[in-house]
């Protein structure tokens, strides 16, 4: 007589749950991937940010973008040209200074591209990518997804 064979069904079952308790570790760990890989991209960005709102400003004389003599927005400044006054200016040349960025990068925790800019800080997230503080310069995420608990964002 020939044996059959296959598997039992109690070594299948033993096979999936050692299946099971391997995706129970490996799972969360690239959800953790993920996460630290906003963050990266989130503080590289911030980086950027900043580093090109403090050349605007010293080559506009202390002036912060949005804050020129038409009250050209921060959008306009950092993207286009603009004179030593913060005007925006249409053609490159002497006294003109600009584009900053190519484009604004995109917040990484909530996918969007729009600065709510604003003399003061509203202390909660809003619906902007990003937060601009025209008093003080101060640009930050404008998400409570960059914050571990939820509330608020994360000081980078």
């Amino acid at each position: 007589m020939r044996a059959k064979s296959g598997f039992t069904l109690v070594e299948v079952l033993i096979v999936l749950v050692i299946l099971g308790v391997l995706a129970a570790i490996v799972i969360p760990q690239f959800t953790e991937a993920g996460t630290h890989a906003k963050e990266s991209s989130l503080r590289s960005d911030l980086q950027m940010m900043r580093s090109q709102i403090e050349l605007y400003k010293i080559q506009h004389n202390g002036i912060l973008p949005g804050q020129g003599t038409e009250g050209a927005a921060f959008v306009q400044c950092m993207a286009g040209m603009t004179d030593v006054d913060g005007a925006v200016a249409s053609a490159a040349g002497s006294g003109v200074y600009g584009p900053y960025m190519r484009t604004i990068p995109t917040n990484p925790f909530n996918d969007k591209v729009t600065i709510t800019a604003a003399a003061t800080d509203p202390g909660t997230a809003g619906d902007a990518g990003w937060f601009f503080n025209t008093t003080t310069g101060e640009f930050r995420p404008d998400d409570t997804l960059s914050s571990p608990d939820g509330t608020a964002h994360m000081d980078f």
